[in-house]
């Protein structure tokens, strides 16, 4: 895979020196004066105050592109079309398109203006070529709170834009204090997939499946889903095949159903043929009925309109239209013991509590600091020890489930 990286404010790269150099050919380019290095302090105070007046919501990032050219030539004493060099000054993003042509391309614009406000630079800049695939933001989850409290707008867009929120220094915080802010990035932006695991912890495939979308609740709680299908799908083939059916014989050896019955004297006596007659002339029916029940299970039948606690409502059907049930999920930071796990899945089983659970499915992590996997169908409970996820999820289905009930079990 082929990646290029863009810096737009020097935390990773030297933007400073895309700006002397791009000055210097742009200059050359137009015709005019030569580039002088006092012009590097002339961009940066001009530019800085504009990205100021961005911050402030003074201006807009199309305001700014019009105006910026314009204010450093006019500050320079030149004349020359401001709106023509900011052309020539953002080509560069279609240079690396054409140039490298990168599977991928990451821009680095913390610090310069908000998310919202960069998206849509990049599509404007993009002309269609390019599709955004992610929108990332990284929050120290140790200050959260104060960042949200001093820098307000500017950080909540941050938050509020990106489609996954990457937790910094969750290792070794309190659990407490992680919940915390979780808490608070949930209240800006429900939506987003958040990870909580430390780096270390992860693959890099990992994090770029929770940045692209891929791994998140609704992912999580659609699997659970097909596997209770999956079952319920095994369950009814194997009902309508493992009908008994029973012959009831009288003193004479006929069975009572009027079946016709060929003992082969030849053989040992237990096999015989079963023939269902349906011709017409014959005009027999059967002694007694045959009753082959195809069940629709009624215990299985969902309600819709429930809530799940990502924030979205499942109506999932079964083979018949009315055969709905509900799925629940959470995603926690929380930290587990084995005992305590199994005794909240046990718990489970208080259909009244909790409603009729049919399967729950999850990934937390453990107190003493591994990873927990297990699987819940009623009578049943599977632990075991895996890998780390981007953060802990939890899944349960069923229909009447007391989603207060089970969520607080788990907390």
């Amino acid at each position: 895979m082929r990646l290029a990286l863009i810096d737009i404010d020097n935390t990773l790269l030297d933007f400073d020196e895309y700006v002397r150099q791009t000055m210097q050919s742009g200059f050359a380019h137009f015709g005019l004066r030569p580039y002088e290095p006092f012009m590097d302090d002339v961009f940066e105070r001009e530019n800085n105050e504009l990205w100021r007046a961005l911050e402030r919501g003074e201006l807009t990032f199309a305001e700014l592109k019009r105006v910026r050219w314009n204010s450093i030539f006019e500050a320079l004493g030149l004349d020359f079309d401001g709106a023509v060099f900011e052309e020539y000054f953002r080509a560069a993003l279609h240079e690396v398109c054409e140039r490298y042509a990168p599977d991928r391309i990451l821009i680095e614009p913390s610090g310069v203006g908000k998310l919202s406000d960069i998206v849509n630079a990049v599509e404007q800049a993009s002309d269609g070529e390019l599709a955004i695939n992610a929108l990332c933001t990284v929050v120290d989850a140790g200050k959260c709170k104060m960042y949200m409290r001093n820098f307000g707008e500017f950080f909540n867009n941050q938050v509020e834009s990106a489609g996954c929120i990457i937790l910094s220094r969750t290792a070794g915080i309190k659990e407490e204090k992680l919940a915390e802010c979780v808490a608070l990035l949930r209240g800006k932006n429900p939506g987003a997939v958040v990870i909580t695991t430390p780096w270390d912890e992860l693959s890099g495939a990992q994090i770029l499946d929770a940045m692209e979308k891929r791994d998140t609740l609704t992912a999580a709680l659609e699997s659970i889903e097909r596997e209770h299908e999956e079952d319920e799908d095994e369950h009814e083939h194997h009902h309508h095949h493992d009908h008994e059916h029973h012959h009831h014989f009288d003193e004479n050896g006929n069975c009572s159903c009027g079946c016709h019955h060929d003992d082969d004297e030849d053989d040992d006596g237990h096999e015989h043929e079963h023939h269902h007659h349906d011709h017409d002339e014959h005009d027999h029916e059967c002694g007694h009925d045959h009753e082959h029940h195809h069940h629709e299970h009624d215990e299985h039948d969902h309600d819709h309109g429930h809530e799940c606690g990502c924030g979205h409502h499942h109506h999932h059907h079964g083979h018949d239209a009315d055969e709905v049930f509900t799925s629940w999920g959470m995603e926690t930071a929380k930290k587990f013991t084995e005992d305590g796990l199994r005794a909240a899945l046990t718990a489970l089983e208080d259909e009244a509590k909790y409603g009729a659970v049919l399967r729950a499915k999850g990934i937390v992590a453990a107190s003493e600091g591994e990873w927990i996997h297990f699987d819940y169908t009623p009578g049943e409970i599977n632990i075991r020890r895996g890998s780390a996820g981007v953060t802990g999820r939890l899944c349960v289905i069923g229909h009447e489930l007391h989603e207060d009930a089970v969520a607080e079990l788990f907390r």
